[in-house]
């Protein structure tokens, strides 16, 4: 990795993001949602876990995927991104760079966000590991659609079943299926949900399971990565 490639790849995207109107409205979408919850249920102590985890699940698929999935499918479409892999700085430091962009954003508007609501049951160690390997997850999953996505319009096709499928887990709960069903049972091991169970456990099982998806995401990635530098 080089220190100085990263920071002008890190410079350029920064700016890309402040001119980007679609980019800049992301940020807002958690904290929308937590106004809302917090101007609903006053009197409340405290939210319960799976709409605190809405807030998260938001955060993480509508600013971190969403983010990296544009600015990856942009350099797709605009064809930049094999000459980016061609030039001094390598696919590393190219992915470190857009990143640190996506890292800063999800981290002021989820920070913000669970400050709105209650922040006091992600101030522990393991919580807080749990949400770095979330991130991870979106991360990584953002950029292989992005490497995928030929287009920036096409990511928005990719990106709703992303933020209901991974996004949204926390809701399933919701719907009235009975706790023996198959959709709770599948959607229980989904990272979100894999996330909540940190909280009730000290096992470090649901950690394990978020590093298989984790993994899981960062293959897809490498495979889409392939694929995109073998295209004609």
């Amino acid at each position: 990795m080089n220190i100085q490639r990263i920071h002008a790849i890190f410079e350029k995207d920064i700016k890309d993001f402040m001119k980007n109107m679609m980019l800049l409205v992301l940020p807002a979408l958690p904290l929308v949602i937590a106004l809302l919850y917090a101007l609903t249920s006053e009197g409340e102590a405290e939210l319960p876990l799976p709409l605190l985890y809405l807030i998260v699940g938001m955060a993480f698929s509508g600013i971190t995927s969403a983010m990296i999935m544009t600015m990856m499918a942009e350099e797709n479409e605009k064809n930049t991104l094999r000459g980016l892999i061609q030039s001094p700085a390598s696919f590393v430091d190219i992915i470190v760079g857009k990143s640190l962009v996506t890292g800063i954003i999800t981290l002021i508007s989820l920070v913000a966000s669970l400050m709105i609501v209650g922040i006091e049951p992600f101030l522990e160690f393991r919580v807080i590991l749990g949400l770095i390997l979330l991130f991870l997850f979106f991360l990584l999953l953002g950029i292989g659609i992005g490497l995928f996505s030929k287009t920036v319009s096409a990511t928005s096709a990719y990106l709703m079943p992303v933020m209901l499928l991974f996004g949204f887990t926390s809701m399933v709960g919701t719907f009235g299926f009975a706790e023996d069903s198959m959709a709770i049972t599948i959607t229980d091991t989904f990272p979100i949900m894999q996330a909540i169970k940190i909280h009730d456990s000290s096992s470090w099982m649901p950690m394990v399971v978020i590093a298989i998806w984790i993994i899981a995401a960062a293959i897809f990635t490498y495979v889409c990565f392939r694929n995109t530098m073998t295209d004609d």
